[in-house]
């Protein structure tokens, strides 16, 4: 027993994680529906991961805006940030209405007989905005809303730099705090494979891929402008941009991908996101800890593609003729109001419906693409999710390296267990 277990463990990790990707597939499409009575596995490990993210978040941000002792340096890295994302979010759309143009994949698609789906209004930006600020810190953190912990802990780090050696007590808590998560984050992995495994069962017994075959055109749609936007988008962008070898960073955030991939959350990936930026990538934690739970928030390169994608499907099914300056509309409409809608859940309802209203599509048929879109939205949702993780990662990799909080041998160390 205890030479299995050590066996098991001298894997490494993201071969656990594959493999039970792969296991849960195949165990899924043999059990169908009866896959749903080990949903509860995959439950408790998004549990434990949802555990740690608001306290890691919260402690890892002040903890990094200490360590960066400067208070001005924080300026210049939040516009590297949100500027690199808005661009990369730029790219992913048009990769995604360039694919969508070519492959047509709403051409000869009968939805009429689709059950329309609920369409609700998106929260207005500035009302978005505006809740950033929390009246109530302590019942921000109770609920979870990451950009309003951002919001406070960026001022609670300032303020302990501000008071000086009088709050040192409060800078040490929170830098030993920062080890205790890292630690706990390391043990919630270990039960990933396991997570993974009843999820990835789950959905392909209760979706499986008999689902994706009601729409293979607009799911290889996606698939392909997924692969091309990782691969040129952010391969290049690594490449040629910061010169350091893609391979290296895209072994150093496989565990964070396909993490995501099984969980189809941003914010329950946040920890492994902030664990491998930090052991794998190079990334310092003064980076990593107010970059990535930036972008866990704001950064949806992949459900901005999705989006652009689906826009262009529900043309094609209404036999809506889209010229050049709908897809510019649409590209515009949907890097702008990504970000006011990106931290409420079923983000990318909402930026369809925004989205497919700029191009004249009356509410009735928004409603219908919804609900034809809906019952195998899962699959993809999966894919998207991937590709906003690794954007994160990207962006955190690329402000790290400008602002020389970048460690070059640990990234080309690659990847560490």
């Amino acid at each position: 027993m205890k030479e299995g277990l050590q066996k098991w463990f001298a894997v490494p990790l993201w071969k656990r994680i594959l493999l039970a990707l792969v296991l849960g597939v195949i165990v899924g499409a043999i059990w169908g529906e009866g896959a749903q009575s080990i949903r509860w596995m995959g439950d408790v490990f998004i549990r434990l991961i949802q555990m740690v993210v608001v306290p890691l978040v919260f402690i890892t941000i002040v903890s990094g805006l200490v360590a960066m002792g400067d208070p001005q340096k924080l300026g210049s890295l939040g516009i590297k940030t949100l500027a690199v994302y808005m661009l990369t979010t730029a790219m992913a759309i048009s990769i995604g209405l360039l694919i969508a143009f070519l492959v047509q994949p709403g051409e000869g698609v009968d939805i009429s007989g689709a059950t329309p789906g609920v369409v609700n209004e998106p929260m207005p930006l500035s009302e978005r905005l505006l809740s950033i600020i929390p009246t109530n810190p302590v019942a921000a953190l109770a609920d979870g809303n990451i950009l309003s912990i951002i919001f406070f802990a960026i001022l609670f780090g300032i303020g302990i730099l501000m008071v000086g050696q009088k709050a040192k007590p409060i800078a040490d808590l929170m830098d030993g705090g920062t080890h205790v998560m890292l630690k706990l984050t390391h043990w919630v992995m270990e039960v990933a494979p396991f997570g993974v495994f009843a999820l990835i069962a789950w959905v392909a017994g209760t979706q499986g891929v008999s689902a994706l075959l009601q729409v293979v055109a607009l799911a290889l749609t996606v698939l392909a402008a997924c692969v091309m936007h990782v691969c040129f988008t952010y391969g290049m962008f690594v490449k040629s941009g910061l010169k350091l070898n893609p391979l290296h960073f895209f072994r150093g955030a496989k565990n964070a991908m396909l993490v995501a991939f099984s969980t189809s959350s941003s914010s329950a990936t946040l920890p492994v996101s902030m664990s491998v930026a930090e052991s794998n990538l190079g990334i310092r934690p003064v980076v990593a800890s107010t970059v990535l739970p930036l972008g866990a928030t704001i950064n949806m390169d992949g459900t901005a593609l999705y989006v652009g994608i689906v826009s262009v499907f529900a043309a094609q099914v209404f036999g809506v003729d889209l010229s050049f300056m709908d897809y510019v509309l649409i590209a515009g409409s949907t890097t702008m109001v990504s970000v006011g809608t990106a931290a409420v859940p079923g983000a990318s309802i909402f930026l369809m419906s925004a989205v497919m209203d700029t191009i004249g599509l009356a509410p009735g048929q928004i409603a219908l693409v919804i609900g034809f879109i809906l019952p195998f939205d899962r699959p993809l949702d999966m894919l998207r999710t991937s590709v906003n993780v690794t954007g994160d990662l990207v962006v955190a990799t690329a402000v790290a390296r400008w602002e020389n909080e970048f460690d070059q041998e640990i990234f080309d160390r690659g990847h560490v267990e």
